[in-house]
């Protein structure tokens, strides 16, 4: 009976351990972090009540993200900003946790706002900083890749002035101030990052020089209008985002009544900085926020963003996906609201 106490009393003893485990322990058992609301913004770059509307199912996908990686959220709350300054003000004083904001918004809040994510949009097959590389490969085609941000193109028209700027550039030749001078320019109003504010980057950056420095110089309306005077020799030179030839490719040729294609009558002659897509920035006075939730919050959007739901919904600011985004990632955009200032 002795040689048999033991061996019971082992086994006793193996199976309460085992209910124990089965019951939960305080080493073992699983813990979330309640937050009770997590607040989003929006601006309101389209009506608010349609933002209001297509966001909707985000609210329950940031719930089943967060709640995966250890955040049981109650609620999600989404607002529309009256302006784009209302979500960053919100965002630096705290009451907003959460910002779908562009760069330059997130810029100027910077001091109260901290980017943790870019938006990322569909590439170009070129995306070279060399003009040249642009006319060597043309026609500028769509990539499968996701890209940050995207380029403003100087481009040389059909014009004789156009001509003789382009045959420089692709001789490998370096053009002067009294070149791009000679020639008469159109832009876009002085807020257009494509259309002004990066193009003026890009002439301080190689002439010290700015559009007001231009002495033959005229606004716009739209790209299609600077393409079409354009294609009259009414100008020789214009500034568009960097896919806007594909966009006005049948245009060319129908409605502005060109023989040629626009690829073959029209040039690249400069290639600004990057203009780094919108934000998703945190505050940095949030109650709530911290750098384990900031990371959480980085790893959420990217997820939905890979879903056919979450697609969706960021689709109502022509967002694709989402990368990993640093404050250093918007210095271009920095200087640019600095031009900005100068100009008001």
């Amino acid at each position: 009976m002795k040689k048999l106490v033991l061996p019971l009393m082992l086994l006793l003893l193996i199976i309460l351990v085992g209910c124990g485990d089965a019951e939960g322990s305080p080493e073992t058992a699983e813990t979330d972090e309640t937050i009770e609301t997590l607040s989003v913004g929006f601006v309101p770059s389209r009506e608010p009540d349609e933002i209001i509307t297509a966001t909707e199912p985000l609210k329950d996908l940031l719930k089943e993200e967060l709640a995966s990686l250890g955040y049981d959220v109650e609620e999600v709350e989404i607002t529309v900003g009256t302006n784009y300054e209302a979500v960053g003000e919100g965002l630096s004083a705290g009451t907003i946790d959460v910002g779908l904001i562009p760069g330059g918004t997130y810029v100027l809040y910077d001091d109260g706002a901290e980017v943790i994510l870019t938006a990322t949009r569909a590439g170009l097959n070129n995306d070279s900083d060399d003009a040249k590389d642009w006319n060597d490969n043309k026609p500028t085609e769509a990539s499968d890749e996701q890209v940050t941000y995207y380029r403003a193109l100087v481009i040389a028209g059909p014009s004789e002035k156009g001509q003789e700027l382009a045959e420089k550039v692709n001789n490998g030749e370096e053009l002067t101030w009294e070149d791009v001078n000679s020639a008469s320019w159109a832009v876009m109003s002085s807020s257009s990052p494509a259309g002004y504010i990066y193009p003026a980057i890009w002439l301080d950056d190689n002439f010290d020089k700015t559009i007001t420095d231009l002495d033959n110089v005229v606004q716009v309306d739209s790209y299609g209008s600077a393409f079409a005077r354009m294609a009259v020799d009414q100008i020789d030179v214009m500034v568009t985002y960097a896919d806007a030839r594909r966009d006005n490719e049948d245009a060319w040729q129908t409605e502005f009544e060109r023989e040629a294609s626009i690829w073959d009558e029209t040039n690249v002659i400069g290639v600004t900085p990057g203009i780094y897509n919108d934000t998703i920035s945190v505050s940095k006075n949030s109650d709530i926020m911290d750098e384990d939730l900031k990371s959480s919050i980085q790893e959420a959007f990217i997820n939905i963003a890979e879903t056919d739901a979450g697609k969706e919904v960021i689709s109502i600011y022509n967002h694709e996906g989402y990368q990993e985004a640093t404050s250093a990632d918007y210095e271009n955009e920095r200087k640019a609201q600095e031009i900005v200032k100068s100009l008001n």
